[in-house]
């Protein structure tokens, strides 16, 4: 059963009473006799099944990403290997041209 919460508009004293929907609402405060008002608060929204989620709307990752991760690494160990001012590689060593 619903729980209804009332409050008196002379002595402003607030209770909650267990009613049945079928039950007439309540009219007249126990403490001081004066008329009581129904008070209507927000009720908590719960929101289930598919779609209201983040990842529920989410497709699988794209092809390209897997991609991507073999060219970082090649323009990594490229980047790394720049080429010295004179043209030479700053680290390897000059090779020998073969005759032919």
């Amino acid at each position: 059963m619903p729980t209804y919460e009332y409050v008196c508009t002379e002595c402003g004293d607030r209770s909650e009473v267990v009613q049945s929907i079928a039950d007439a609402p309540l009219t007249t405060c126990t403490v001081c006799g004066g008329t009581l008002r129904k008070v209507f608060s927000p009720v908590g929204i719960v929101f289930k099944g598919s779609g209201f989620y983040r990842t529920d709307s989410r497709g699988k990752p794209a092809k390209a990403d897997k991609a991507k991760k073999p060219a970082d690494t090649t323009s990594a160990s490229s980047g790394s290997a720049k080429a010295a001012p004179d043209g030479g590689s700053p680290t390897a060593k000059p090779k020998a041209e073969k005759s032919a």
